[in-house]
């Protein structure tokens, strides 16, 4: 019986991975001897010093139960996932498509990297690869060189799948975006945070009167005061005209610029305080980093929010600016008035950013594991899609902390009026308005997250073009 072409392709793929399975398996315990490795490696047609030195990487970033072992199952997951990040590297650098890395091509990317190398250090590296002897790198030789090597986002697809320096929704606790080693040489990575900034502004802007309308359902709805979506539009318009919809949006367009600026060189701090040598981060490290670079912005712009939500909050001619508002309450309240809701602020960060991210990778590690063959580009559709339920996502776990903090952050000072805490203001809702009372405002935050990630997206594509940004 014949044996169809494509049968044996998956036959050959299986033995080839049951090979480097074992291979992995006896590398793993020759590591305790200091010569059965270069046995090993005399015989093998792969590089068995990167096995060794990359060993506890695989384990890491194949072991999908978390048990701290690599089954077969999940090494061949691995190899599939990873070779499809491999393939998309090698097609990237193939620049005449005809199937093969020549030294020139080598030369070529990495001068489009800000790195010029001599054409015999380009031969050089080839060599190492190089199995047959042509001077040309093949898919094969390639995928066998940097198989066992594990990687994290490829420069291709950090350069399609920005997240957080896209899209705006409002709340500024996303994990920052990695940017590739040559959007870095060039000078792109601030022209990026340029063009985020400004379509945060506009998209901020043109969502400002949702925005308020949540900030009044969460401070004043309850049982016995029931605010709706049309009721509350129309009560703000009676109370201060069409003008009085944008209250509080000056000083959260205003506060855009230092806290992405801040919250970006502290992601770069840490990132290099915790040690990675690496361009881009794992999940856990982007985390903490992220987690901890919001953290710092947040601490330094956070009386802005006081700012934003007292000035959402205010009677028509309460306050002439963001000057006399600030001095108004610096005078009336004191300077711990600036920090109140604090503490809800910084616990809402990890929920929020962790699902963000965590949702984010998984929608486009999908992708990528699906549709993802000749490029690592998703299309708008797909990024807005991702990005929009993600940030949703976020929103959603972190939403009760950002409602208390609000309450906290309008509380003011009075002559022995009491000033609730963090727990004793959850105790108080749950207890008077039920869990219900929890997500006060989350039909107006929820309306406004997708023509703000549609807004964003728009503005911030027009804005690159304009700054000069370039796209491969």
């Amino acid at each position: 019986m014949a044996i169809k072409w494509s049968e044996l392709q998956v036959r050959s793929t299986v033995h080839r991975w049951r090979r480097l399975w074992k291979l992995l398996f006896v590398t793993s315990l020759c590591l305790k001897s200091k010569t059965a490795p270069l046995k090993i490696k005399m015989n093998c047609p792969i590089n068995v010093s990167l096995v060794s030195l990359f060993l506890q990487k695989i384990v890491k970033a194949g072991d999908k139960d978390l048990d701290g072992q690599l089954d077969f199952q999940e090494f061949v997951h691995y190899l599939k996932d990873h070779e499809k990040k491999l393939r998309l590297v090698f097609k990237s650098l193939d620049k005449k498509n005809d199937g093969r890395i020549d030294s020139q091509e080598i030369m070529q990317s990495l001068r489009d990297l800000g790195v010029n190398i001599s054409e015999e250090q380009a031969e050089k590296i080839l060599k190492s690869m190089d199995k047959n002897g042509t001077m040309t790198i093949d898919w094969n030789e390639w995928r066998d060189y940097y198989l066992l090597h594990p990687a994290g986002n490829i420069p291709e697809i950090i350069l399609y799948w920005k997240h957080s320096t896209i899209f705006d929704v409002g709340e500024s606790l996303m994990v920052p975006d990695e940017f590739t080693a040559e959007e870095k040489q060039t000078g792109m990575w601030w022209r990026h945070l340029v063009a985020g900034g400004g379509a945060g502004a506009v998209s901020r802007t043109c969502t400002a009167p949702l925005d308020r309308l949540k900030v009044l359902m969460q401070v004043h709805a309850s049982k016995n005061n029931s605010m709706h979506i049309a009721g509350g539009f129309s009560q703000m318009i009676r109370e201060g005209g069409v003008r009085s919809l944008w209250r509080g949006n000056g000083i959260n367009v205003v506060k855009i610029a230092p806290e992405s600026a801040i919250k970006f060189m502290a992601y770069e701090q840490i990132k290099r305080l915790i040690g990675s040598n690496q361009e881009t981060l794992g999940i856990t490290e982007r985390l903490v980093a992220g987690s901890l670079a919001g953290a710092i912005a947040q601490s330094s712009i956070y009386p802005m929010e006081v700012l934003k939500t007292r000035l959402a909050l205010r009677k028509t001619g309460q306050y002439s600016g963001i000057l006399d508002c600030a001095t108004h309450i610096f005078q009336k309240e004191g300077i711990a008035a600036f920090y109140k809701g604090y503490i809800p602020n910084m616990l809402g960060i990890i929920p929020y950013a962790g699902i963000d991210l965590a949702v984010y990778e998984t929608l486009k590690n999908s992708w990528l594991q699906r549709f993802a063959t000749e490029s690592a580009d998703p299309g708008v559709f797909v990024l807005l899609a991702c990005g929009t339920t993600s940030s949703t996502c976020g929103q959603l776990a972190s939403y009760p902390l950002a409602l208390v903090r609000t309450r906290m952050q309008a509380q003011a000072t009075q002559q022995g009026g009491p000033q609730m805490t963090m727990t004793g203001l959850f105790r108080h809702i749950v207890r008077t308005e039920g869990a219900a009372g929890l997500y006060r405002g989350l039909a107006p935050n929820f309306m406004k997250v997708i023509p703000s990630v549609s807004i964003s997206y728009v503005v911030y594509e027009y804005l690159k073009i304009t700054l000069g940004v370039q796209s491969k």
